[in-house]
């Protein structure tokens, strides 16, 4: 390919695998994926938290190796998604009395921002603050900059997660040789890439059902009022099949194959057999009972979340993730809900991303985390390939040497040349010379 400028690179650290994907922003805003790697990462990360700093370090540096390879550029930085089952969202209010009627500025609610950012939770550090209606009186406003008021009180959703899950991030980043360009949010990125505005506006929640864990963000007035992380998912789906006494793979293609969110009551029971491991058969039926009463669980703790905001959800429900692909699940909800709230599953790509020819990325509408924390980047990430010389550059010309250095190595020389002659004895020529000398003594 070539150097690029301004690559952008995401990393979803999920809980099947670590996927990474590289897009190139176009003149009109939207993005368009240049490579998409990944590598199966099992018991590295669990529940959205990183398990194994080790094998989570490992698999990213295969996934960015991948990258490298099919860009030919060298990624140095990446931006990385925040989940995980500590990530949840905590009201604040924030009182400000004053002695009379006051005029509100930008530096009255800058102070109570900063009050509220000063929040301590056990445990736990904000990570986001997001800041929803003022109220003066008996009034919400969003904006009471210039407004007079006796007292004024500022509510805010502090979204924050446990201390070590952002070090934990930036650990295995660092040690696989990159740097961070930042760490995201990945419910509030997911959402301002799949929600439309309009469905902010009117009132919507997304539900994103992933592998270990189950992410709920509630939008009402185009602000998010609540965030939650619930710790179960399609995993345990397939570890409730694993009862059957299969294997967790054959369990996950069980799943796949014959598991439904809903069965209506009225079913007409065919006694139908599947086939198990080892020659062995079970009733298809209790197999789709065991994944109906885990969604059921799934759903019920879900409208737990959103049933405080119901008559303000216009829209209804927003589903994504790899959980969510089972079949009959808009009935599923239907039947907890009461059929009260409209539901829409997510498919296909954003409007705003496309694919560049030749680029496999499988199922795209399984990577929705990954777009929204690429479509967020802004800096580039890579560099230059560092091109290896074609040969060990060694300087095999002589260098001249300095005059005293060289007079004094030729001295040294001639000194060492001598005591060998010494060592030696006289020559052949001087014992010839010496004997003529003799001869000639002796005729005189």
């Amino acid at each position: 390919m070539g150097a690029e400028k301004d690559i952008i690179i995401a990393v979803e650290l999920a809980s099947t695998a670590i996927r990474a994907i590289a897009g190139k922003r176009e003149p009109d805003g939207s993005m368009q994926v240049l490579a998409f790697a990944q590598e199966e990462s099992p018991n590295t990360i669990r529940k959205g938290i990183i398990d194994n700093i080790d094998k989570t370090t490992q698999a990213l540096t295969r996934v960015v190796a991948k990258l490298n390879e099919k860009l030919g550029v060298k990624v140095n930085s990446v931006y990385v998604g925040l989940g995980g089952q500590s990530l949840r969202s905590v009201h604040n209010r924030v009182l400000l009395q004053f002695d009379g009627l006051e005029l509100l500025s930008h530096k009255t609610i800058d102070k109570m921002c900063d009050t509220n950012s000063g929040v301590v939770y056990p445990n736990a550090e904000i990570k986001e603050v997001v800041p929803q209606e003022f109220t003066i009186g008996s009034r919400s406003v969003v904006d009471p900059v210039g407004m007079q008021a006796e007292m004024i009180e500022a509510n805010f959703i502090n979204i924050i997660a446990r201390n070590t899950l952002e070090e934990n991030i930036r650990k295995c980043i660092n040690a696989a040789g990159l740097e961070v360009q930042e760490i995201l949010i990945s419910p509030l990125c997911q959402a301002n890439t799949l929600l439309t505005p309009n469905e902010k506006r009117s009132g919507c929640a997304l539900v994103d059902m992933g592998a270990d864990t189950t992410t709920v963000s509630v939008y009402v007035n185009n602000i998010l009022r609540h965030l939650c992380v619930i710790p179960i998912g399609g995993s345990n789906v397939t570890s409730d099949i694993t009862s059957l006494k299969v294997e967790a793979e054959e369990a996950e293609e069980l799943k796949k194959k014959y598991g439904t969110a809903f069965r209506p009551d009225n079913e007409d029971k065919t006694g139908q057999k599947i086939s198990l491991s080892f020659d062995r058969t079970e009733d298809e039926e209790k197999l789709q009972e065991i994944v109906e009463a885990r969604y059921e669980e799934i759903v019920a703790n879900v409208w737990h979340h959103i049933s405080p905001y119901k008559d303000k959800m216009l829209s209804g429900i927003v589903l994504t993730g790899g959980a969510a692909r089972i079949p009959d699940l808009p009935q599923a909800f239907a039947r907890q809900t009461g059929g009260e709230l409209n539901l829409r599953i997510a498919k296909g790509l954003p409007e705003n991303v496309t694919i560049s020819f030749g680029v496999q990325v499988g199922e795209p509408d399984r990577l929705y985390t990954l777009y929204a924390l690429l479509l967020e980047g802004k800096e580039n990430c890579v560099g230059e390939e560092s091109k290896a010389p074609a040969q060990d550059t060694f300087d095999f010309e002589p260098k001249e040497e300095e005059p005293e250095v060289k007079a004094e190595q030729e001295t040294q020389e001639s000194q060492e040349t001598q005591e060998k002659q010494e060592k030696k004895g006289p020559s052949a020529f001087s014992r010839l010379w010496k004997t003529i000398g003799d001869m000639l003594s002796d005729e005189e």
